[in-house]
C-alpha cells in the first residue's frame, strides 16, 4: 500500500475518537503504557500498532468495506485498578471489537482477568512476556506476539555464556515481569553451568538506589544483569552502579532495549549488551518501509503491528467482529497453511480470505503462534557501541 496513504489513514486514526461510530465502523483499543517506565518504548508501539489499523481501514476490504478506528488507553504498565478501569472503558463506552495490548505482564494480567475475560474480549498483547501469561485461564480470548520469558532467559544465558561470562549478579524490577524473567534465566544461566551471585528486586520510582546496589557488589559478579525498565528503576540502578563504580558492564533484556538508554546514561555505557524481540526477516524490512514518524526498529514496535492485524485478519476469517467468533480464527490466520501475508499486504490477505482462502500471517516479526496462542520467538542480540544501540544478530 502506498506509503501516504497509510500515513494520512494514521493521522486520521489519531483524531479524536468523540462521537457516534457508524454501523460500518468498527473500534480497536490500543491498549499500552502510554505513561510509565515503559513510554519511550510505547512511543513507537502505539504507532506501529494504528499503522495496521489504518491499512486495512484504508484498504475497504475488511467486512465489505468496514473501516477500523484506533481508540488509545493508557495502561501506566504498573498500575493493575487503572489499567483495569481503563480497559472497562474501552470495553463499555468505546464499544472497542478487539484490543491490542496491555504491554506490562501485571496490568496486562489483571485487564486480561478483571475485564476482558468477563466481558468476552479478545486481547493479543505485543510486549507482554511473563511465563505466567502462557497458562492464564482466559477462555481463549488471550494472545501475544511477543515470545515467553521462559525462552527469553534461555536467549539471555546463551548469549551470556558465547562472551564468556560465568558469574552474574541479577537484579528485577518487583513485578510478574521482573520476576518470571529473573527466575527463567537463573534457571537456564545455572543448568548452563553459570553462576548467579544474587537475585534481588527493585523498586520503581525510587531516586536513590545506592543501598541496593551496594547488595549487589557485596555479593560480587562479573557484569550485572538488569531485568529493568527502560525509563524507571533499571535506568536508575545502572546509574547507581556506574556512579559508586559497583559495575561497569550491563546486560539489558527486552524493557532495557531502547535508544533512550544510552542517551541517557551516555559513554559508560558503551559494551553493555542484550536483547529483545526481533527479526532480520523479510517482513521488517517491509514495516521499516511503512512507518513513517516513528521508530519501526524500537522492541515491540513489529509486534504492535502484527498484533492489530491478527485481529483484524481473524475478523474478516470469521466474517465477524464479534470476538467470541473471531477468537477462533486467530490460530488459523497466523499459522500455515495459505498463503504467506507481509506488511503492507494486509488488503490482500482481507481478500483471499473474503474468497474463502486461507493465509499464513507472516508479518513483521515473523509471526508463528504456539501453544495457547503466543509467539515461538525470535530475539535480537544488541550492544551499546559509541553510544547507540547497534545490532550483533538474531538468535
Amino acid at each position: 500500500m502506498n506509503k501516504l496513504i497509510i500515513s494520512a489513514a494514521v493521522a486520521a486514526s489519531l483524531a479524536s475518537s468523540a462521537g457516534a461510530v457508524s454501523a460500518d465502523e468498527i473500534k480497536i483499543g490500543v491498549f499500552l503504557g502510554l505513561t510509565g517506565p515503559l513510554e519511550s518504548l510505547v512511543a513507537n508501539m502505539a504507532p506501529g500498532a494504528e499503522t495496521a489499523i489504518a491499512e486495512v481501514s484504508a484498504s475497504g476490504k475488511l467486512l465489505d468495506g468496514t473501516t477500523v478506528q484506533a481508540v488509545r488507553a493508557d495502561t501506566t504498565c504498573i498500575d493493575a485498578a487503572a489499567a483495569s478501569a481503563a480497559m472497562e472503558r474501552l470495553i463499555t463506552v468505546e464499544k472497542v471489537a478487539g484490543v491490542v495490548g496491555g504491554d506490562c505482564s501485571g496490568v496486562t494480567t489483571a485487564a486480561l482477568t478483571n475485564v476482558a475475560v468477563p466481558n468476552g474480549m479478545v486481547m493479543v498483547s505485543p510486549s507482554a512476556t511473563s511465563p505466567a501469561l502462557s497458562t492464564v485461564e482466559d477462555n481463549g480470548l488471550f494472545f501475544r506476539t511477543a515470545p515467553s520469558d521462559a525462552r527469553q532467559g534461555v536467549v539471555m544465558s546463551d548469549i551470556i555464556m558465547d562472551r564468556g561470562f560465568k558469574e552474574v549478579a541479577l537484579t528485577y524490577t518487583n513485578n510478574d515481569y521482573g520476576k518470571g524473567l529473573a527466575d527463567a534465566f537463573q534457571a537456564a544461566f545455572e543448568e548452563a553451568g553459570g553462576t548467579v551471585t544474587i537475585n534481588t528486586s527493585h523498586e520503581d520510582g525510587k531516586a536513590d538506589y545506592s543501598a541496593e546496589v551496594g547488595a549487589l557488589a557485596a555479593a560480587g559478579g562479573e557484569i550485572l544483569v538488569v531485568a529493568g525498565y527502560i525509563d524507571q528503576g533499571g535506568k536508575g540502578m545502572i546509574q547507581s552502579s556506574l556512579d559508586t563504580g559497583a559495575f561497569d558492564t550491563f546486560v539489558l533484556p527486552d524493557g532495557m532495549v531502547g535508544t533512550a538508554l544510552p542517551e541517557a546514561i551516555g559513554p559508560d555505557l558503551n559494551g553493555s549488551f542484550g536483547q529483545a524481540p526481533g527479526t532480520d526477516s523479510a517482513g521488517a524490512g517491509m514495516f521499516n518501509e511503512l512507518a513513517e514518524g516513528f521508530d519501526s526498529t524500537s522492541p515491540f514496535a513489529a509486534e504492535s503491528y502484527d498484533a492489530a492485524a491478527l485481529i483484524l485478519l481473524a475478523m474478516q476469517a470469521a466474517g465477524s467482529t464479534d470476538p467470541q467468533k473471531y477468537k477462533d480464527t486467530v490460530m488459523d490466520v497466523a499459522n500455515a497453511p495459505g498463503e504467506k501475508i507481509f506488511p503492507g499486504e494486509l488488503g490482500k490477505g482481507l481478500e483471499i480470505l473474503a474468497g474463502g482462502g486461507e493465509i499464513d500471517y507472516v508479518g513483521a516479526s515473523n509471526v508463528e503462534l504456539i501453544g495457547a496462542g503466543e509467539s515461538a520467538g525470535n530475539y535480537r542480540e544488541i550492544e551499546i557501541k559509541d553510544e547507540q544501540l547497534t545490532t550483533v544478530g538474531y538468535r
